[in-house]
């Protein structure tokens, strides 16, 4: 399991590469990746923590792309759907898919001091999990798997 979130990386190659495999995802599937669809994967991946929807409307109203929910809903439905993000059930909030390349399974760490989320891969074929949905016949269809704890940060930060 790798995780992506807490280590320290050059965060404008991140976001470029990041959109870079939106676009091609969306252009290989013939979807619309408008301008909104866009920059909320752009904010989300900005702030590389999560975001409720009213953080990241404030910032399309502030750029003048809507200021009423359904706008922001819209798209993150568009980007939840199409495995560009994911919604973290906890916080209600939204995260950027640090793996956009291919389908899995995702585990986050989210501090519960800043609000960072890490994201990790997880092989639901090799866990307890899997396993014991294959012996009694049960058919996952949705996995939602979230630690709360403290980043390296804020773990050095706290006394």
């Amino acid at each position: 399991m790798t995780a992506i979130g807490f280590a320290r990386h050059d965060h404008t190659t991140c976001i470029t590469d990041a959109l870079h495999q939106a676009e091609v995802r969306c252009r290989a599937q013939k979807l619309h990746f408008t301008p909104v669809r866009r920059r909320v994967l752009e904010i989300l991946l900005e702030k590389h923590r999560a975001l409720g929807t009213y953080e990241i409307l404030d910032v399309l109203a502030a750029d003048g792309l809507g200021s009423q929910p359904p706008v922001a809903y819209r798209a993150l439905d568009f980007l939840v759907s199409h495995g560009l993000a994911h919604r973290i059930e906890r916080m209600n909030a939204y995260t950027a898919c640090a793996h956009p390349a291919h389908d899995h399974v995702p585990a986050f760490l989210i501090c519960r001091a800043c609000k960072a989320v890490a994201e990790a891969e997880t092989e639901l074929e090799q866990g307890r999990l899997g396993i014991a949905a294959e012996a009694t016949g049960f058919t996952i269809e949705r996995i939602v798997v979230e630690a709360e704890g403290l980043c390296p940060d804020c773990a050095g930060a706290t006394p």
